[in-house]
């Protein structure tokens, strides 16, 4: 999973995390802030804690233990040993992000769609260089992408055409956020912000009563230009992920190519849709689901959140190339900081 910093996925949810605790004494909580790199982007881990520990050390062995599961990069991974079939046996973690991955699939008719690696590959995002496409290339790896040829039979992962392969970059990440946060939980953390990459997961409020606040960012006319926002939210217990279309693309014969690969037409995804940041109970889903809702656009996405209680989406579209709407579903409360 670690990536050259090239090939990112972007950062689309910028952090605010407010310092301002409890007044000093006794009983007072320590706020603790951990940063590092992993996955070939960052990660901050802030929380509160009565003693002052920093588990720093629990967290990059626990990141480092799950890379060497999910990355691709690695080369002996559990991944990369399954994708050049040289093995059919998960470990906990590669079960755990495929299991998720199937019911993800058919809840989303096919929308995620773990099985894209070929395709990610040949337009240029993944870990293989760009393939001159055609229709007739699209075709040919259309014949072994789709999540229904896999099946799971205990720690076996079981694929009907061997050709298949695995890119879990848009769930990993989000799982990985989870872990961390079940990590504080078991020292007895209450009160935590996990951040990797954008992929946040946030749990009980600050000592002082206070919520951690996410800025979610206005989308960007460049890939390089610089982050802004003009909505924040605040969560509690609350996981928050986001997929965008105007950061990690590239440009050829002028047309714009989106990371984001349908995987029924095998393309780019083409929508109005620019951003779409999900709410949800735990990252995994959320990671997975802004993925999803790229693919979907905006229409279906939000009549998709709305039938749902346990999740909810902001989204950034725009009907032209000069501006851009904002809708959010019910359950959201967004502070828009230009008012």
């Amino acid at each position: 999973m670690k990536k050259p910093m090239n090939r990112l996925k972007l950062i689309f949810i910028v952090s605010v995390i407010i310092c301002g605790s409890c007044k000093p004494g006794k009983h007072s909580e320590q706020l603790v802030q951990i940063r590092g790199e992993i996955f070939g982007t960052y990660y901050a881990v802030s929380y509160y804690c009565a003693e002052g520990n920093v588990y720093e050390e629990q967290i990059d062995s626990l990141l480092n233990d799950f890379n060497s599961s999910m990355s691709y990069y690695i080369e002996n991974s559990v991944i990369s040993r399954i994708n050049r079939n040289e093995t059919d046996v998960m470990d906990d973690y590669f079960s755990i992000v495929l299991q998720r991955s199937l019911e993800i699939y058919y809840k989303t008719d096919g929308a995620f769609d773990a099985t894209v690696a070929p395709l990610v590959n040949a337009w240029g995002f993944g870990f293989e260089n760009k393939k001159e496409m055609t229709q007739k290339k699209v075709d040919s790896l259309l014949q072994f992408t789709g999540s229904n040829m896999v099946f799971i039979d205990g720690n076996n992962v079981i694929r009907q055409d061997l050709r298949i392969q695995f890119d879990f970059n848009a769930i990993a990440k989000g799982y990985a956020s989870d872990l961390v946060a079940g990590l504080l939980v078991s020292k007895g953390i209450k009160s935590y912000l996990v951040d990797i990459g954008g992929d946040l997961i946030a749990g009980d409020v600050k000592p002082d009563g206070s919520k951690w606040r996410i800025a979610l960012e206005r989308p960007a006319e460049k890939y390089d230009d610089p982050q802004e926002y003009d909505h924040i939210v605040e969560v509690v217990n609350r996981a928050v992920a986001t997929s965008g279309s105007y950061r990690r693309y590239y440009e050829q014969n002028g047309q714009r190519y989106s990371h984001t690969i349908d995987p029924k037409t095998g393309y780019p995804v083409k929508n109005n849709l620019l951003s779409i940041t999900v709410f949800a109970n735990d990252c995994m889903t959320a990671d997975a689901y802004a993925t999803a809702f790229m693919v979907m656009g905006k229409e279906k996405a939000a009549e998709f959140v709305d039938n749902r209680d346990d999740m909810d989406a902001f989204f950034i579209f725009s009907e032209n190339l000069e501006e851009f709407s904002v809708y959010s579903t019910q359950g959201l409360e967004i502070i828009d900081v230009r008012k």
